[in-house]
């Protein structure tokens, strides 16, 4: 873990996450919320979490990535995108992630080898 000029570990900055405006992209392409909830059966109370992205709200399991897809088919909207946003907010991922975990299990992978050198003299 990194350190501030003190040498206290200073946690790593999530990612930055950017919001869809899944609203603005629905009403583009004419559709209501009703709509959606007829013809898919999800309930209005789910399409408003996702349309906010407050996934957490979702059932969970395969029923919130099918409930993303759905939604993402009647409006028109990539599903991948739509998935991958779920992804990045429900796993959110430090921005120096790879940079901290190779130098980290570097120093450790040098010190542990460097012990029985240096045991050996």
């Amino acid at each position: 873990m990194p350190s501030d000029k003190h040498g206290t570990p200073v946690p790593p900055t999530p990612a930055r996450i950017f919001p869809l405006d899944l609203p603005r992209f629905r009403k583009k392409a004419g559709v209501s919320l009703e709509q959606i909830a007829d013809r898919t059966k999800i309930s209005l109370r789910f399409l408003h979490a996702i349309e906010a992205e407050e996934f957490a709200k979702l059932p969970g399991g395969i029923f919130s990535t099918s409930y993303l897809r759905q939604y993402a088919a009647q409006i028109g909207y990539d599903e991948a995108d739509l998935l991958a946003q779920f992804d990045r907010k429900m796993n959110p991922q430090p921005l120096n992630k790879g940079l901290h975990r190779e130098n980290g299990s570097r120093k450790f992978l040098d010190r542990w080898l460097r012990i029985p050198a240096q045991a050996q003299r």
